[in-house]
């Protein structure tokens, strides 16, 4: 048994707004629902859900965005301007290279400098950053099957072997868990997905008592981040 990651979904007051605005900056297609179709260097979707919660809690997720050059860089923050975001000020030094700006509803995420030999080998989308220990690198390694890429000083990524973007954790200290996260991850199971439920039951899983959404096994990874398996879907 195994799983594959479907999408990073993302709670959104005006859905169709956060689509349009993803989908113009990272060029993908906008399928039904509010659903962004990955670029061929991406193996995972964008998807933005209706949500009434307030979009006040704090949010762990950040993009970050990739440049070839100097001109790059400066033309993607261009375009995000342009599209509705705007530029953030949460402590970044002048002498740092990347940009750091919010969609429009405040999510952060950065435009990463050209010559990142970190995000080297990944996407224009470079990677997904957010708070979290190294148990919860290990287990999502295990879950998907993507190797490590970085274990450091308890920081970890993950990276599909036919490469894409990064999904990194910081280490600790992490942030207290707001109730419920303003973001979490779809996956399929490559076979019964109540099979699947088991395995990462027993890799340090929980089964939740509510979905995210209908047609949904929810569950917590290894930190209590909520994640569902979906059923309705084929991998």
């Amino acid at each position: 048994m195994s799983t594959t990651l479907h999408a990073l979904s993302l709670d959104a007051k005006d859905p169709a707004n956060m689509a349009r605005f993803w989908a113009g900056l990272l060029g993908w297609e906008q399928a039904d629902g509010n659903e962004l179709l990955p670029d061929a260097k991406t193996p995972f979707r964008l998807r933005f859900l209706p949500s009434d919660v307030a979009m006040d809690r704090p949010n762990h997720l950040h993009l970050h965005l990739t440049s070839q050059t100097p001109e790059e860089q400066q033309e993607t923050v261009a375009r995000a301007l342009e599209l509705g975001g705007r530029h953030k000020d949460i402590g970044q030094k002048p002498e740092e290279g990347h940009i750091v700006l919010a969609d429009p509803e405040d999510n952060d995420f950065c435009v990463i400098e050209a010559g990142n030999n970190f995000l080297a080998d990944t996407a224009f989308l470079g990677e997904v950053a957010t708070d979290g220990t190294r148990d919860v690198g290990v287990f999502w390694s295990k879950a998907l099957d993507w190797p490590l890429v970085w274990d450091e000083n308890e920081e970890t990524a993950i990276q599909s072997p036919q490469g894409g973007p990064k999904v990194a954790w910081g280490g600790p200290p992490v942030s207290p868990k707001p109730p419920k996260n303003r973001f979490h991850i779809d996956v399929v199971a490559d076979g019964d997905p109540e099979a699947e439920a088991a395995r990462l039951i027993a890799l340090g899983a929980t089964r939740l008592d509510s979905g995210q959404e209908r047609d949904a096994i929810p569950m917590a990874d290894v930190d209590g981040n909520e994640f569902c398996i979906l059923t309705n879907i084929r991998a």
